[in-house]
């Protein structure tokens, strides 16, 4: 509950906008090349696995320079480092379009990849930041973009690649330029972060075994997905057009999963357990692949089919790895993202080599068996990784329950919540507890802190004041979510529990992003579970709704 509002979308600043159309433009370069790949193996006349160096250069130095990214941005801001990374794109993806042989063009994918790795780095953050329309219809802007730019990708190649294999390149750089332009122009200046990264970080965090349990099974997951993604276009033997409509169908699978169904199976069954399943289905979608090649359909469905299973996999894992690494979400990001990268790298080359020299089935079931290694990593984890599903725990419980428990958050409903708390306070004669939950958005494979350690202790000792000037005795703590809303309901469900609080103040208006939105919010989860009554606090009326739980 970092902040409880939900916020609108079309209330947010120009400049959060102006970095959401950048996203879409970012979010598109990976399925964007996948329609060209049979066209510029046929032009410049370039075998499967020397085009396929595109995905692996692009891949490779997008993982690498993740290591820097906080580095740079904890030195010149991100908003500088967020321009770096568009005009980077820009420039390189121009070259790449005008290129007139292959290895151009694999050169100049990797000065992509370092500009959409400075770039994708630190958009959510700066969106989250530029939103003063409330960080809820920020997250949603930016799940949105994530949604249309890997749907829309492929379909942009398939229609630019139908007039051209250059089409794309070329209009990745024009809708970027635009992009920097609108940025440069709307997005205020940032402050630097006050903690300076080390370039050191990242690796000395891979010591921890969880984290690095998750990286080198995301490194296995990888490699399988971009097999699907990088070798199925060269069997499937589909025009630049179609190739576009099959991965916008996979694209917009994975884009729906991973907002909406991805939260909802981590809350029934657990993210390990969720996550067992799930690569065990892509493993088994990538057999399917190695038996039916010759079988244009067969591809085309399991293809489709894949991002539904891809979706569910990126998101949870992402959260797996930050609640799995006890070190700073940006860092653990980075050494993560610099391992499962490299699975990335590798496959779509060796793809290529296995599919020209030995056979076109062969290196589907070599990502099938990849994927089960992952399986295998993550199973031998299992121990460090057993308190992925559980809340962080807060601060030991106080000597004397019977508090009322408040829920306090950062959003406007704060101070009418602390109020009307203390109004109950006072009538019944209780002292106070006030939760304060610090929530981690994860969005596909993003993450970011809503609110920083000490912008939450500034909230919680103002809170705590606002009280004792009322007259009433309280004391307060904070805890810490990452990824879902039920996760911080049953923050405060426990603590209620643990304090054996007579009963529950909440503000009305706590959820964050587009699933949050529509799957219901905190103080419903509350409501619905406390098992004592719920006073909820509607800000906007400045009024008081008992609900008996």
């Amino acid at each position: 509950m970092s902040h409880g509002e939900g916020g609108s979308i079309l209330r947010q600043p120009k400049s959060v906008w102006a970095v959401a159309f950048a996203c879409v433009i970012a979010f598109m370069g990976i399925g964007l090349v996948d329609p060209i790949l049979p066209a510029i193996s046929k032009d410049l006349h370039a075998n499967p696995s020397q085009v396929e160096l595109l995905f692996t250069s692009y891949m490779l130095v997008t993982g690498v320079a993740m290591i820097i990214t906080g580095w740079v941005s904890s030195r010149i801001g991100p908003k500088r480092t967020l321009l770096a990374g568009l005009v980077l794109i820009v420039v390189f993806s121009a070259l790449a379009g005008s290129a007139n042989g292959v290895d151009g063009i694999i050169g100049f994918r990797a000065g992509w990849g370092l500009g959409n790795a400075l770039f994708i780095a630190t958009a959510l953050a700066v969106i989250v930041g530029a939103a003063s329309g409330g960080v809820g219809g920020a997250i949603i802007l930016y799940e949105a973009a994530l949604g249309v730019g890997i749907a829309v990708g492929p379909l942009l190649g398939g229609l630019l690649g139908g007039i051209s294999w250059r089409g794309p390149f070329i209009g990745v750089a024009v809708l970027m330029a635009i992009a920097f332009i609108a940025v440069v122009t709307l997005l205020p200046t940032s402050p630097k972060p006050a903690h300076r990264s080390s370039l050191a970080d990242p690796f000395k965090a891979l010591r921890h075994r969880g984290l690095l349990t998750t990286a080198l099974t995301a490194l296995f997951y990888n490699y399988g997905f971009f097999t699907l993604l990088a070798w199925t276009p060269f069997p499937m033997g589909l025009s630049a057009h179609q190739l576009g409509l099959v991965f916008f169908g996979w694209g917009l699978c994975l884009a729906v999963t991973s907002v909406f169904v991805a939260p909802r199976l981590q809350v029934r069954f657990g993210t390990v357990k969720t996550l067992y399943v799930v690569q065990g289905l892509i493993a088994l979608t990538l057999v399917v692949m190695g038996v039916g090649t010759q079988s244009k359909l067969t591809l085309i469905l399991a293809v489709i089919i894949a991002g539904l299973f891809l979706g569910i996999n990126n998101t949870l894992i992402t959260q797996a790895v930050m609640k799995a690494a006890p070190v700073e979400r940006p860092v653990a990001s980075a050494a993560y993202s610099f391992v499962r990268f490299i699975g990335g790298a590798i496959a779509p080359f060796l793809a290529g080599k296995l599919g020209e020299n030995i056979s076109p089935n062969l290196p589907f079931y070599v990502g099938a068996g990849c994927v089960v290694i992952g399986i295998l990593v993550l199973a031998s984890g299992r121990k460090v990784l057993a308190r992925v599903d559980e809340p962080e725990e807060p601060a030991p419980s106080p000597a004397d329950a019977g508090r009322l428990l408040v829920a306090v958050d950062a959003g406007p409903a704060g101070t009418a919540v602390v109020r009307h708390a203390a109004e109950v306070a006072a009538r019944r004669g209780l002292s106070v507890h006030l939760l304060h939950v610090r929530e981690t958005e994860v969005v596909g494979d993003a993450a970011v802190a809503l609110e920083g350690d000490a912008d939450a202790q500034r909230l919680l000792a103002e809170r705590l004041a606002e009280l004792r000037a009322a007259g009433v005795s309280a004391d307060g703590e904070i805890a810490a979510s990452t990824g879902t809303h039920p996760e911080v309901a049953r923050l405060i469900l426990d603590r209620a529990v643990k304090l054996a609080a007579p009963a529950v103040v909440i503000g009305s208006s706590s959820h964050t992003g587009l699933h949050g939105l529509l799957g219901g919010s905190v103080v419903a989860e509350v409501s619905q579970h406390a098992g004592r009554p719920v006073l909820i606090i509607d800000p906007a009326a400045d009024k008081l709704s008992p609900v008996t739980g």
